[in-house]
This record gives structure tokens, sequence and C-alpha cells, in this order.
């Protein structure tokens, strides 16, 4: 099947976006779905010695039993439902890999966001792969060079699209979902990984 796609032009970068990757259809049905029968929590964080409320809900599936840690958090995972392993396979496609977690990010308003970060935790691997797909309401994604962060770039991610990271992406780049004064409604962003 054909499968519409961007590929970002990022100096060190590997990012792809399949914006139409599931149908509508199958977007409004998964975002319905995840959003009643996952098991979301929010976690505290700790940022220069302060604790905080998480700014987005979490959870963690994986079929390793293995747990990911990450600003201090760690997450000991669900086992993969049948919607997210029908997702998981789809996405494993695209990917070329076998994937053992999905982190789930709940945004519920415009004040949710997931500060600038990489996802190089060391195990991730050296050069990991990570597949990101969105559902319900749009939010952009934005990126900036580690050693020039005048160096940026930003992708609007829309309900049923696939963005893929991969090759030295983590080792250059950082990526952010920003908080927004829009009003935006929720979205459900799952991001595929390998945990060694």
């Amino acid at each position: 099947m054909f499968q519409e796609k961007l590929v970002l032009d990022l100096p060190q970068g590997n990012v792809i976006y399949y914006p139409l990757f599931f149908s509508m259809e199958e977007a409004d049905q998964y975002f319905q779905v995840l959003k009643e029968k996952v098991p979301w929590q929010l976690d505290q964080i700790k940022v220069f010695g302060k604790t905080y409320d998480q700014p987005r809900l979490t959870s963690l599936f994986a079929n390793n039993g293995k747990s990911y840690s990450y600003s201090g958090i760690t997450m000991t995972p669900n086992t993969f439902s049948p919607e997210l392993l029908q997702i998981k396979r789809k996405v494993e496609e695209m990917a070329g890999t076998d994937f053992t977690t999905c982190l789930l990010n709940l945004y519920r308003d415009g004040k949710d966001s997931n500060g600038w970060h990489a996802d190089d935790e060391k195990e991730l691997g050296k050069n990991p792969i990570i597949a990101s797909v969105s559902f319900g309401a749009s939010r952009y994604f934005h990126l900036r060079y580690k050693s020039d962060k005048a160096k940026k770039h930003k992708i609007l991610l829309e309900h049923g699209s696939l963005l893929l990271m991969q090759g030295e992406t983590q080792h250059f780049w950082q990526h952010q979902i920003a908080k927004t004064a829009k009003k935006v409604g929720e979205r459900i962003n799952l991001t595929f990984r390998v945990i060694h």
C-alpha cells in the first residue's frame, strides 16, 4: 500500500512523518478505546530539587516485563492489550523493528506538555528507533539541534499519524511538545521503543 510520507531535512537526523498512517475511522476508534481502557497514571517529577505533577498522564506497556526510567520516574509495564498489539504490529511493519515497549502519554489540554529531551537512556541502546503515533488533537512537535539551538524545526502531529525517529537522531536532536494557550482537545501519543 502506498503510504504518503514527509522526510524532514535535518543534519544528523533521520525523521520521517506519515500523516495518514491510520484511517480517520481507525484513529477515532483507537482514541476512544485507549482513553477508556488504559490505566492512566499521574507521576511526580523532580525539577531542580522541587517536586511537581508531571504535566500529562502516562502508562507503560511491554512484552518483556522490563521497567523504564526517565526524569527520576521508574514505570512498571502492563501487558499489551489486543488493541495495542494491533497498532504495534502495523507500526513494526513500517519501521522494520520488533518493539518491546510502548510509553503512552495523554495530553488533557494545551497546558499539558513534554519538555525538551532526547530519548537517549542507556537501556534504549546506541541508535534507537522511536515510533510515535498520535490520536486526537493535533499538537506541534518541536525539534532542536543540541549543539546549535538556533537550528530548529517543527511539525504538526495529526490524528492517525506516525513519526519515526531513527539513526543518530537522539544523539544530535532534542524534541518537545510545548504548552499552548490555544484551546486544544485531548491527544493520546504512543511511543514505541526497544528496551534492552
